[in-house]
């Protein structure tokens, strides 16, 4: 695996391996060029080495859990062995529990299910969808978006300062932001929380990615991340941290594995006694090769070394957003201003534009794939525009509402496999389609926008 070291500019620095690096896509004007993934805050590319672990595991295959068999033994191994690596790329506290789900999605939900009776929930509406809706059964605070991250602080602060001074509170809150890429700060938030009695969880399926992330260090009572988005294919998620509230809950689903023994009564019903560790809410023949593969990814980051990730990324963030500067009728995104850390993910407005077909142009002359919309998470975006936006997608309308103001925007992504050469043919085609008003070559079909060519 080719990385740079600190003696060596980041420019020059390898990326990680990726598959789909060799992936070639036709163009509208003739022709085929490789494909520019510039989408990682959606989906990132797996890892070649996660796919090489998989590949490599699959004959062995077997029941996790459930046989006596060599490869049903090798498979649990496999299977709690990554549990183990998932809680050491987090840095858990020795007492934490790693349940492994589908997506942060997912384990934000089982959260929620297993929030005590009379929880109330802070949440910003700033967060993504994931975050922001799971909690329908609790008593939830919507926070306003602060525009700093000292403002973000002192708004939870007060929030939690007017809360009842008993019964069970969590914050949720994102680590780093997918419209923005910006990074909250996490370990004042996490201080402000425990110091009025709450607790919190991090959605840290946007910073994983990019930055360590330690249980420990940020001191957050639980942290809900992605495989997808961590270069691990194969649809696993965990949810990591604080035993208590999730051994007291009902299972997140009843069935197989949840359940240590179950008995029929006398009166013909069923009595059942669940498990207490994260098998309580793991119920159902376990996802042995996403979580194997989530766990070869956080083996690869670590062994990469963050501080070289890191470097690097910051080096493409910063070509990007000197590319985009150059270009007048572009509006970079932000909540906390053009100095705020930030990770690979960058949201703009075209002015002129719909973003449906400047992210439609990209992909048909330019064979670069970004994302158009409202990122499912569409408080947060409506208040970066400054207006209502139409539905997602949509393109046969003008680009921009009265006033001026953009509906939807474009987000370009990147990371660890990203080669400089997809950051520099992304600046130049921004550069080239607002000078040739390509827009006028993209039309409406079938509720997309396609070459009108």
């Amino acid at each position: 695996m080719s990385v740079c070291t600190a003696a060596v500019a980041p420019a020059v620095c390898a990326p990680l391996p990726v598959l789909g690096a060799d992936v070639t896509v036709p163009l509208a004007t003739g022709g085929e060029v490789a494909y520019a993934a510039l989408d990682y805050a959606a989906s990132a590319p797996a890892l070649r080495r996660v796919w090489d672990d998989v590949a490599a595991y699959a004959p062995y295959y077997g029941s996790v859990h459930r046989g006596a068999g060599h490869l049903s033994q090798l498979s649990t191994d496999l299977f709690e062995n990554a549990r183990r690596t998932v809680a050491g790329f987090l840095d858990c506290r020795a007492d934490d529990q790693v349940v492994f789900t589908r997506s942060t999605t997912d384990s934000l939900n089982l959260l929620a299910a297993a929030l005590p009776a009379g929880c109330q929930v802070f949440v910003f509406e700033t967060e993504h969808h994931a975050a922001l809706l799971p909690w329908r059964d609790a008593r939830v605070t919507f926070l306003d978006a602060p525009r700093s991250p000292r403002q973000a602080v002192e708004t939870l602060r007060r929030a939690l300062a007017a809360r009842a001074p008993h019964g069970p509170a969590l914050v949720c809150v994102t680590g780093a932001s997918n419209v923005t890429g910006e990074l909250w700060p996490v370990r004042e938030l996490a201080a402000t929380a425990h110091a009025h009695g709450a607790r919190i969880v991090l959605d840290a399926a946007q910073l994983a990615p990019h930055h360590p992330v330690s249980v420990r260090d940020l001191d957050v009572d639980w942290v809900a991340l992605s495989g997808h988005k961590l270069y691990a294919p194969f649809g696993s998620g965990v949810l990591a941290g604080r035993a208590d509230w999730l051994r007291e809950a009902e299972p997140y689903l009843a069935g197989g594995g949840a359940s240590r023994r179950v008995t029929r009564r006398a009166d013909g019903g069923v009595d059942v006694e669940w498990h207490d560790g994260a098998a309580r809410h793991e119920a159902g023949s376990p996802n042995v090769i996403g979580a194997y593969a989530l766990a070869s990814a956080c083996e690869a980051l670590t062994e990469a070394g963050f501080d070289t990730l890191v470097a690097r990324e910051q080096y493409l963030i910063g070509k990007v957003r000197a590319g985009l500067a150059e270009v007048p009728e572009v509006r970079v995104l932000s909540l906390f201003g053009d100095d705020a850390p930030r990770v690979g993910v960058i949201s703009f407005v075209v002015e002129g534009w719909n973003s449906s077909h400047f992210a439609a142009a990209l992909s048909a002359e330019y064979g670069i794939g970004v994302r158009d919309g409202l990122f499912c998470a569409h408080p947060l975006v409506r208040t970066l525009l400054g207006g209502e936006p139409r539905t997602p997608g949509e393109c046969g309308a003008p680009g921009a509402a009265p006033g001026g103001r953009s509906l939807n925007a474009v987000r370009v992504s990147f990371g660890a496999g990203t080669p400089d050469e997809h950051v520099e043919r992304f600046v130049g085609a921004v550069r080239e389609l607002v000078r040739d008003g390509a827009k006028l070559r993209y039309r409406t079909r079938d509720g997309r926008c396609v070459p009108a060519v």
